[in-house]
């Protein structure tokens, strides 16, 4: 079977803005975590049972910077999915689960707006399923730390 020229110029850029999301969003709620200081998060984890909080807290914050900064940049994709995939697993089924399905679950109207109760799992599943896509799929694409490595590693052999 042949592939069209145009299937794989899709092929190649369609991950990037899949990558990009995906590692912004890592990003933004490790440093969420990180400038209200991991204290807090591990207060949380504290009353959800977690052992160890304070450090599992501290564990999760760099994982999500650092898994995070390497998906944006298309970097070891394939690898630092797995960790990212079981921090999405871990959240699902220790906080969102028990709200539903609906990332947005609204509960009551008031003067001032709509009032909001915790996120379902919604979005975990909707990064899970880019996560699979990335590590299974396309991998990194264009623009990626990962197609450098490769055509370094082409070159030399």
């Amino acid at each position: 079977m042949r592939i069209s020229t145009r299937a794989l110029f899709w092929f190649d850029w369609a991950p990037l803005p899949l990558r990009l999301v995906i590692g912004f969003g890592f990003m933004a709620h490790g440093w969420a975590k990180f400038s209200r200081g991991p204290d807090k998060f591990a207060d949380l984890l504290h009353w959800l049972g977690v052992p160890l909080p304070h450090v599992a807290a501290w564990v999760v914050t760099l994982l999500e910077l650092s898994t995070g900064l390497a998906m944006f940049v298309g970097a070891f994709v394939m690898l630092i999915s797995i960790p990212m995939a079981a921090t999405l697993l871990v959240a699902m089924f220790t906080v969102h689960l028990p709200y539903g399905f609906s990332s947005v679950n609204t509960i009551g109207l008031t003067a001032s707006g709509p009032q909001f109760g915790p996120p379902g799992f919604e979005v975990n599943l909707l990064y899970l399923g880019g996560l699979l896509m990335l590590a299974m799929g396309t991998g990194a694409g264009a623009l990626s730390v990962d197609r450098l490595r490769r055509r370094r590693h082409d070159a030399a052999g």
